[in-house]
């Protein structure tokens, strides 16, 4: 569908709202599991990038399992179809509902982040008289090179045990038995670009398998965790990212013994990019030198910007199917919400805009609906997704 037929059927449409490209979903995870399945990797979709069902559809009918954090992503996946040994249950603060709730569906491994979640997990497994399946979760002290506040990895976070500290939990391991030790799970950071952060990982995994065994802990389960990260600058030249760069990275850098299972738990790459966020302008205010294109979208449908500090492309539709000549004027693009904060870029070099025009701000499909909120009581964001457009075009 052209730009121009597309922004035809947004003007009809009440912003601001989400737009998912189910071609573009459908395409990233098929080439996503062809690049994994060249080395026979495993994928679990992380949901806490994004949950809504018909998203879900796709990645369950790709043939990829669930990555969890909450009770209710588990009861999410499994309603959504995900078979329950394909569920993997992480997360610092399990409850003990979260915890019954997963032994009752049978999920397929609890990634434990402490000793003491371990201990909780042997108890509550011994009462309902079913063996809990753990990996154990280690903060490798693997510096992820991106922003603090999706950095997992070193010993400041708040994620995995300590190699210093495993000695209680190798003595649990090896007596309980209520729990079936499946391998080990390292997770470093989110939206990570460079591969020798991998490499990095990849080294120090396989230092922890050589501890692991020591201690007689036969691993089946190499879970690597996600975090590969998109290029938010420049979405329609990289719509997809490069899996078959980051599986060939583990590949080089991983030592795999036989009978091993190697997981991954690839959320943002895999849906970031089928996604906008479509707003309209509502006034364009001179305020002395600058100039505000205030739009009806906010932090509570987008809160990266305000969160991270990110910056996502911009782009105003009206402009392209206009056609009109480029007359570009520095100008600022911020929300409704009172906050400072609820801005989505500063001095953009941006076209010639007017009162009603369409943008889309890029690179929305993860974190986006999944983060938002009803901060001063703020409508929800509706969701319009690609399949339901090209169906309703006469």
């Amino acid at each position: 569908m052209s730009t121009e037929d597309l922004v035809s059927v947004f003007e009809k449409i009440p912003t601001p709202f989400y737009y998912y490209n189910l071609d573009l979903l459908r395409e990233t995870l098929t080439r996503a599991q062809e690049a994994a399945g060249k080395y026979s990797y495993h994928i679990h979709y992380a949901l806490k990038a994004n949950a809504d069902k018909r998203v879900l559809e796709q990645v369950r009918k790709a043939g990829m399992g669930a990555d969890c954090v909450s009770g209710n992503e588990v009861e999410r996946a499994v309603a959504a179809g995900f078979h329950p040994s394909d569920v993997f249950f992480a997360g610092v603060g399990k409850t003990d509902h979260e915890i019954r709730l997963a032994l009752e569906k049978g999920i397929g491994c609890f990634n434990v982040e402490s000793f003491e979640e371990l201990q909780v997990i042997e108890q509550l497994a011994r009462e309902a008289e079913y063996v809990a399946p753990v990996a154990i979760r280690i903060n490798p002290r693997v510096d992820a090179h991106t922003h603090r506040h999706i950095t997992t990895g070193t010993e400041i976070n708040k994620f995995g045990i300590l190699e210093e500290d495993l000695q209680p939990v190798f003595a649990l391991l090896e007596k309980s038995s209520w729990l079936d030790f499946k391998g080990i799970h390292i997770h470093i950071g989110s939206q990570i670009t460079e591969m020798d952060v991998f490499r990095h990982m990849c080294e120090r995994v396989n230092t922890l398998q050589d501890l692991f065994l020591r201690q007689g802990l036969e691993i089946s389960l190499l879970d690597l965790g996600g975090g590969f990260g998109v290029d938010y600058n420049h979405p329609e030249e990289y719509p997809v990212p490069d899996f078959e760069m980051f599986f060939e990275t583990i590949h080089e850098n991983l030592n795999v013994h036989p009978g091993q299972h190697v997981h991954f738990e690839l959320g943002r790459s895999l849906v970031a990019q089928m996604g906008d966020l479509i707003t309209r302008i509502l006034y364009v205010k001179k305020s002395g030198p600058r100039t505000f294109l205030v739009v009806d979208a906010g932090m509570t449908d987008l809160i990266r910007p305000a969160l991270y500090e990110t910056e996502h492309k911009i782009e105003n539709l009206s402009w392209r199917k206009k056609r009109e000549e480029k007359k570009e004027i520095k100008v600022d693009v911020v929300g409704p919400v009172c906050e400072t904060a609820d801005t989505f870029a500063r001095n953009l070099d941006f076209p010639y805009s007017r009162r009603g025009d369409i943008l889309a701000i890029r690179s929305a499909g993860a974190y986006g609906q999944m983060m938002s909120s009803h901060y001063n009581l703020r409508n929800a964001a509706s969701v319009v997704y690609s399949d339901d457009i090209r169906i309703a075009k006469p």
